[in-house]
């Protein structure tokens, strides 16, 4: 059993199944999310009898890295995790350095939230990849406190988690859930809720529960297109949830929680960075309490598309925000190490 998919209460059980003091359950906890220990051993405030029924009965990593790479600017590192039945996922660290540009420096993680996907995007390595399994909650957190040890070796927090990785977040609703209440609780790692970022294809149910449980969480939507024909010829999602359904969802989240939606947009060259484009996506958001994030597509082997140059990004941005629109056109990371969502993983598994 992985111990990151217990939390408190359930570890708390099982302590006292074990007849252990109901106290070492925060001793433990602590120590996993505080400390990020991640062996039975490194937990020498426990008795060496307790030591050995966590090293015998639960599993403090759940994958092994089995191939790391980093940018040639070092800024972003991926990692390629084997997990137990030889189902591959990915995770990447972005650094943002203070005179990149922020006031502070970044360090964002891009977590998977499943093994594939099958939502089918075709110009998404992970979607070309196929649906193989849903990630467990302790999974998911696993690949949090694996770059969170790695960060807390040089003194340096994490400070942004996007679940924009392998899979469709809410395609998992359940376990992406508990990951982040996990990652959030105040006794634990104490992440807090307004640094996570979900990013979902627009399954409107789920959208909808999402802002009935009023979140802080933020809300991106993979959108890409500005009519039902051209979306549905790159997410295949659209032929069950409409563009105008996936929006009157956002409207519905953004008057249930008052918070802003963020809408994605891989800019593709010839096909969706257009400046007529960007003033019929201004159209179709005006009124909206939203921002676009463009960014020029990571470019994989089974799309031919390829990614929309710095005068054309420009362009786009400059037309929406002359239509009301906010926008910012964000940093292509990793591409000389395969960093777009799925891409090393599917290299592996060919």
């Amino acid at each position: 059993m992985l111990i990151y998919d217990l939390d408190l209460p359930t570890l708390g059980n099982l302590l006292k199944q074990w007849n252990e003091p109901a106290y070492r359950a925060k001793q433990i906890w602590q120590g996993l999310y505080q400390h990020f220990y991640n062996s039975a051993d490194q937990f020498t405030n426990l008795p060496s009898s307790l030591r050995a029924k966590l090293s015998t009965n639960l599993d403090f990593t759940g994958m092994t890295p089995s191939l790391v790479q980093d940018s040639s600017d070092k800024q972003t590192r991926k990692t390629l995790f084997k997990l137990p039945d030889e189902n591959l996922i990915e995770a990447v660290l972005m650094r943002y350095d203070p005179d990149s540009g922020s006031a502070r420096g970044r360090r964002t993680l891009c977590i998977s939230t499943q093994a594939g996907c099958a939502m089918g995007c075709t110009f998404c390595a992970t979607g070309q990849m196929g649906f193989k399994r849903h990630l467990t909650s302790g999974e998911i957190v696993a690949q949090v406190m694996y770059y969170a040890n790695l960060l807390h070796q040089e003194n340096l927090p994490v400070t942004n988690i996007v679940l924009m990785g392998m899979g469709e977040p809410f395609h998992n609703y359940e376990n992406t859930m508990a990951a982040i209440d996990r990652l959030n609780d105040a006794d634990g790692y104490n992440f807090g809720a307004r640094r996570f970022t979900i990013s979902t294809v627009g399954i409107v149910p789920a959208i909808k529960r999402f802002a009935d449980e009023k979140r802080q969480v933020n809300l991106a939507i993979s959108l890409h297109a500005v009519d039902d024909e051209a979306r549905v010829e790159m997410m295949p999602i659209n032929k069950r949830y409409k563009i105008a359904e996936v929006l009157e969802a956002c409207e519905y989240y953004v008057a249930k929680t008052s918070r802003r939606v963020t809408f994605e947009w891989a800019l593709i060259h010839g096909v969706n960075d257009m400046p007529e484009v960007a003033k019929k996506l201004a159209a179709l958001l005006r009124g909206l309490m939203c921002h676009v994030n463009a960014i020029p597509l990571n470019p994989t082997k089974g799309f031919e598309g390829k990614g929309a140059d710095r005068e054309r990004a420009g362009i786009f941005k400059e037309t929406l925000e002359a239509g009301g629109i906010p926008c910012t056109i964000r940093m292509r990371r990793g591409i000389d190490i395969q960093a777009g969502c799925g891409q090393l993983a599917g290299e592996s598994l060919k």
